[in-house]
């Protein structure tokens, strides 16, 4: 059932995934020339988002902005680290740079019709599979 608030969800979607598209994000072309360092202009897309998120957290903090569904002040949890993390890193990274799609964008390309982002879909099931198998397998540690 589509809802209010899942309608809000669903149209930021639509529009961050047509923002994706229009800064090239769903292009492997451009991502590969991004990870070659032979064009930098997706870098930017990036950066912005990366400042835009920190400005919104420091506002969040500052604010003490709250959950709309508990009332509780938003806090950041700070995760300890896992040596299953450094597995799961580079399963990302071979998976990201042996189809040349980000992750990220693959619902995007879907929704551009580039339907070879489907088996890119599988790819991120299966690994996230082999990476809490071998998570559980490492004892958490």
């Amino acid at each position: 059932m589509l809802n209010r608030r899942n309608a809000l969800f669903l149209a930021f979607g639509i529009g961050f995934g047509f923002l994706l598209s229009r800064a090239g994000a769903t292009s492997p072309l451009i991502i590969s020339e991004l990870l070659l360092f032979d064009d930098l202009r997706l870098l930017w897309v990036i950066a912005t988002a990366v400042v835009l998120g920190g400005v919104l957290t420091w506002f969040a903090r500052r604010r003490q902005w709250r959950a709309r569904n508990t009332g509780q002040p938003i806090t950041i949890q700070h995760k300890p680290f896992k040596r299953g993390l450094i597995v799961g890193a580079v399963l990302f990274g071979l998976g990201w740079a042996g189809t040349g799609v980000c992750p990220g964008t693959a619902l995007a390309m879907l929704g551009e019709g580039k339907w070879f982002a489907a088996w890119v879909g599988a790819g991120i099931v299966v690994g996230a599979g082999i990476g809490s198998w071998l998570n559980h397998r490492l004892g958490s540690r």
